[in-house]
């Protein structure tokens, strides 16, 4: 069984180098639709923009594969009378790593604008400011115009979205590097297992959702849109977590997961215990490794949103260890995307047709 293709990195190329800011997720549902369209029998994308495709549809019995399609990004919240952009976060956007980054600012009709996030020389920097800090309030973009004129005349307003530069590269032929591998991996793996299900010809006895939802940075909003809508039996979630051996990250706090060792399963209220067994099973028999981790009253992921939609959905979330979380230079080890992958498409093959969750059947 071929896991990742040169076919699926060229794939995996273009979709994360593609900007899908939350709330603005269209083109980057357009190139993963156009992907996932030869492995499904339908496709499907509802109001505010997540997608799924559909595999053996019409099964009154429905499993849910899911990612999230959205990167962090910034709005244009203020220009000033210079012509120097002041913003505020959409979704996590860490203000602490803004300053020298070249952005784009994304116009509403199309195409976009260079920009660098400035920051006062080290030289200016002295006495009262010389423990000057970046914060939202405090970094600006330059865009070499002269004045507020300028600004708008470009087509850049209030409300424009803005994005980093940095793109796709590999580093030592061992890790994906770049933004938005949070979570536009968690949507990649999903297409890759909806593509091998298609290659190897795997019968399910149920209706698959492949699942890519929108603003999950701002509150797991498009996972819960979509789970009420499909209204679903089970779901696996995969996203992302931190690789906990890079320097200044506390063990004893955020556990014990590091790059290339496998996904991490994550143990949680919202993760049914009956699910996760399944996974954990089937990771043993099938010799795939895998991690656990642990999580405090919420996931922090879509899984919490499918967990507790409507009367309740069995859920589990599968993580791809990630090192720099919301920064540009996010890192996946190959190895844990292909797990992850495995794990999944291996998963899926356990759930049976009306599979009961239930924690106990009888008393």
């Amino acid at each position: 069984m071929q896991l990742i293709t040169p076919a699926s990195e060229n794939f995996l190329q273009r979709y994360l180098n593609n900007a899908s800011p939350t709330g603005f997720e269209s083109s980057g549902q357009q190139l993963w639709l156009e992907y996932i369209q030869p492995f499904v029998d339908q496709w499907e994308i509802d109001p505010y923009g997540t997608a799924y495709g559909i595999i053996n549809p019409g099964k009154d019995f429905k499993v849910v594969i899911e990612g999230h399609a959205d990167e962090i990004s910034w709005f244009v919240n203020y220009i000033t009378d210079d012509g120097f952009i002041h913003v505020i976060r959409n979704g996590g956007s860490d203000h602490v790593i803004a300053p020298s980054m070249r952005v784009w600012i994304h116009l509403r009709k199309g195409g976009k604008i260079p920009g660098v996030f400035g920051w006062p020389a080290i030289h200016t920097r002295t006495d009262k400011d010389a423990n000057l800090a970046p914060a939202v309030e405090n970094i600006t973009i330059d865009i070499g115009a002269k004045d507020r004129e300028e600004v708008s005349n470009l087509g850049i307003h209030v409300g424009c979205v803005v994005t980093f530069q940095d793109e796709f590269t590999v580093l030592n032929d061992r890790y994906y590097t770049g933004r938005a591998l949070d979570n536009r991996m968690g949507g990649f793996c999903i297409a890759e297992v909806a593509r091998l299900l298609k290659e190897n010809k795997v019968s399910l006895p149920y209706t698959l959702y492949v699942v890519n939802s929108v603003q999950e940075e701002v509150g797991l909003r498009g996972a819960e849109m979509i789970a009420y809508r499909i209204n679903p039996d089970v779901a696996i979630v995969t996203d992302v977590t931190h690789d906990t051996h890079t320097p200044m990250i506390n063990m004893k706090k955020h556990g014990d997961v590091r790059c290339g060792q496998g996904p991490s399963v994550t143990y949680a209220p919202a993760v049914h215990n009956n699910l996760l067994d399944l996974i954990v099973q089937t990771a043993e028999n099938k010799n795939i490794p895998f991690q656990r981790e642990a999580s405090s009253r919420t996931t922090g992921t879509d899984t919490d949103a499918f967990a507790y939609a409507r009367g309740g959905t069995p859920s589990a979330l599968i993580s791809l260890p990630l090192r720099y979380m919301h920064t540009t230079v996010e890192m996946a080890h190959k190895d844990d995307v292909n797990n992850l992958i495995r794990l999944i498409y291996e998963s899926l093959q356990n759930i049976e047709y009306q599979h009961n969750f239930k924690y106990f059947k009888s008393i």
